[in-house]
């Protein structure tokens, strides 16, 4: 259980779960279908930003965090990012669900699932209480992290969210 920090390598074994947007279960009531996310992979040649969060729907979550990173996706396009995605213990139907309440579509921001937090527990950043994610953000460029910080005050979106990510850039 190794912190990661600026300068580290991207893990190579990171597998989420997450269903694709299509335009044909655009509805929330729409399930789909998850599959295996392969991140070091996918994000092995590209500029990525992820946040966490412990929980889908939530209210720091849901009011403060996400809707930051949704209204600085160009911003953050601007600076070169391929790819965000936001990680939760939750399942990958919650995620998708999430994704859809907040109106994201074609994967503009990636919604995951990390189930049991195994990614975040990897890294040293689950909450030992609750087992959740905790709530934290990385950037990785080409395979190394260049930004990696976790909020330690519950409740806050100082560390980790798109502003702080947005002046790490």
């Amino acid at each position: 259980m190794t912190t990661l920090k600026s300068g580290d390598a991207f893990p190579s074994d990171i597998v989420f779960t997450y269903i694709p947007w299509s335009e044909e279960s655009d509805s929330i009531t729409s399930c789909g279908i998850p599959i295996n996310y392969n991140a070091s992979k996918e994000w092995a040649n590209k500029k990525v930003v992820l946040f966490s969060v412990p929980g889908a729907f939530t209210p720091t979550c849901s009011v403060n965090h996400v809707p930051g990173y949704i209204q600085n996706l160009p911003k953050l396009r601007e600076k070169g990012v391929d790819i965000v995605a936001v990680v939760a213990f939750n399942d990958p139907f919650v995620m998708s669900a999430w994704g859809k309440a907040n109106r994201v579509q074609r994967d503009d921001i990636l919604f995951l699932s990390d189930p049991d937090a195994k990614f975040s527990k990897s890294i040293g950043w689950a909450d030992e209480a609750s087992g959740r994610t905790g709530r934290y953000a990385i950037v990785i460029d080409h395979g190394t992290v260049r930004y990696a910080k976790i909020e330690t005050e519950r409740g806050a979106v100082r560390l980790s969210g798109a502003d702080a990510v947005l002046a790490s850039l």
